[in-house]
């Protein structure tokens, strides 16, 4: 007689989807924390909405707040992954900064739920893995904006590095617009813009750094 996979049956029948229980669990979590509200989501609600029994989420996450912080991260780590890749780039600073604000921004306004709406929760202040990679991303834009801003006395250079941070971010509050959620391209390319306008990149150079940037998106 052939053995039974390992795991428990799913609640509720769901259509196949071709994700993993893990993975229908973050993507029920994103719908009913986007929707609903963090605080007013239940691990059982989760579970329900996933297909899944609420005792089997516990073999994939702790409770809520596991949940929370894999979302959180999930709208970081790839753009910090970039970052990184893009450090290593020898494309002029400007350019590497253009890829970067249009990879996050993309990132950020894409996907079925708007996860960076979860930033503006309260609860999470208290993730510190997740504000640990903000960090690491923050500074990433700051080392491509500084050959940028170089002439500028500190204080200003750093003022217009949290700038840039908080144009990408700024996707967040605009993508609850649904008009503005359907142009995500032309949006991801504006914000790549500003951040260069904000580094200090007049007009007649923007043109260029655009093309070499849109040269180091994938695909490009």
């Amino acid at each position: 007689m052939g053995r039974r996979g390992v795991g428990r049956p799913r609640a509720v029948p769901r259509p196949e989807t071709g994700l993993s229980p893990r993975e229908e669990l973050l993507a029920a979590a994103a719908e009913l924390f986007t929707v609903n509200g963090y605080s007013a989501t239940t691990t059982r609600e989760v579970a329900e909405r996933a297909g899944i029994r609420q005792a089997t989420l516990y073999h994939y996450f702790t409770g809520k707040e596991a949940l929370l912080a894999e979302l959180l991260e999930s709208t970081v780590r790839p753009s910090l992954e970039a970052a990184r890749l893009l450090a290593a780039s020898d494309a002029p600073a400007g350019a590497r900064l253009w890829a970067l604000a249009h990879r996050d921004a993309t990132l950020l306004c894409t996907g079925e739920h708007n996860l960076g709406a979860l930033y503006l929760l309260p609860e999470a202040d208290r993730f510190l893995d997740f504000q640990e990679l903000r960090t690491a991303l923050r500074r990433a834009y700051a080392a491509l904006l500084a050959p940028l801003t170089a002439g500028l006395p500190q204080p200003e250079r750093d003022l217009r590095a949290d700038l840039v941070y908080a144009v990408v971010e700024s996707v967040i509050l605009i993508r609850r617009n649904v008009a503005a959620h359907a142009r995500d391209e032309t949006m991801a390319e504006a914000v790549a813009d500003a951040a260069l306008r904000v580094g200090g990149v007049g007009e007649g150079d923007l043109a260029r750094l655009r093309e070499l940037g849109r040269a180091l998106l994938p695909g490009g």
